[in-house]
């Protein structure tokens, strides 16, 4: 695609999460009992009545609105068994795109009312079964508050075009840019930093490392943990400033232990990695490596976010070392 093209794409994306996020507001308003009832369990996780909500305003967003001449196959949860494409009966090898998105990330914060959800969504070049989370070239994740929140935040990313980034005022409409800055901090002491232990499977295995890894460093027991259950959020809060470091290593305490599940990070959940790239964050493997994980709704993914180059250098090493990789 060219550069104009590229901004399009990003231009799209954004609108169908203005869309997901007026869908979302006025399940709100409409009371938690149809949000919070299970609607169906897949392979990829268990989905809520508010899922169904936003999976609704999505095909009919695509429906009505994706360029026929950029032919496309989503990818998202609840669409397991059968290829979606738009515009509606194109062959996957006719595609010229794969467009993978969360439209609600961090489900069950935002059902009980907790804490900000996002609603997440990239695109990448068609190439089958092949296609993985480094080929994503536009990104774009936006918030989706609270009841009682009154803005919303949107980034969005071109790859080696930069981000953009907004506040939107929900009572007004009014945007006003925002302006994130990622941590320069050169360690993690007196700072967030985290490794993802949302559920018992792999706790303790994942918190004895944890301990291990802080010890090493020698950056002092003042090191703060905040478990945002929503991988979009967590991206969030690494590029704002406001997290140092995060570890989901869940994929590995699961095969280190033994124990199956898929209550692990999926290819959905970062997909919006290339908005933290874009600001000097660096996003990888747990060995270092580039994302490579197909664009599917089942991979389990393991990663690790540094706020800053200088932190990846100084953190990266030993937690491969510590976790023989």
């Amino acid at each position: 695609m060219t550069s104009p093209q590229l901004a399009q794409a990003r231009q799209l994306l954004c609108r169908l999460q203005d869309t997901i996020r007026q869908s979302v507001r006025a399940a709100q308003s409409r009371g938690a009992r149809r949000m919070t009832r299970v609607a169906a369990v897949t392979s990829a996780d268990t989905i809520y009545g508010i899922d169904k909500v936003s999976e609704h305003a999505v095909l009919a967003w695509f429906s009505k609105n994706w360029p026929k001449r950029w032919p496309v196959e989503l990818v998202m949860e609840g669409l397991e068994g059968k290829a979606v494409t738009f515009p509606h009966g194109t062959p996957v090898a006719r595609t010229l795109f794969k467009c993978i998105l969360d439209p609600i990330d961090g489900t069950r914060s935002l059902m009980y009312d907790k804490r900000s959800a996002w609603s997440l969504a990239a695109l990448a070049p068609q190439r089958g079964a092949r296609t993985n989370l480094s080929d994503i070239v536009v990104a774009v994740m936006t918030e989706l508050p609270t009841s009682k929140g009154g803005f919303a935040d949107q980034l969005s990313a071109v790859r080696d075009h930069g981000v953009k980034s907004v506040r939107v005022d929900l009572l007004t409409g009014r945007r006003t840019k925002l302006t994130p800055r990622p941590s320069r901090a050169r360690d993690v002491a007196h700072g967030f930093a985290s490794f993802v232990k949302f559920f018992p499977p792999g706790k303790a295995w994942t918190a004895e490392r944890e301990e291990k890894l802080w010890r090493a460093l020698g950056d002092g027991a003042e090191i703060f943990d905040d478990q945002y259950l929503s991988s979009g959020g967590q991206i969030y809060e690494l590029l704002m400033g406001h997290d140092r470091f995060i570890a989901d290593l869940r994929p590995l305490a699961f095969a280190a232990l033994k124990v199956r599940s898929s209550l692990a990070c999926h290819p959905y959940d970062i997909c919006t990695a290339l908005i933290a790239q874009e600001l000097g964050c660096v996003v990888t493997a747990p060995d270092g490596r580039a994302l490579r994980v197909p664009l599917d709704t089942t991979s389990p993914v393991a990663w690790v976010g540094y706020a800053n180059k200088t932190l990846a250098r100084k953190i990266g090493p030993r937690l491969r070392r510590m976790l023989d990789l």
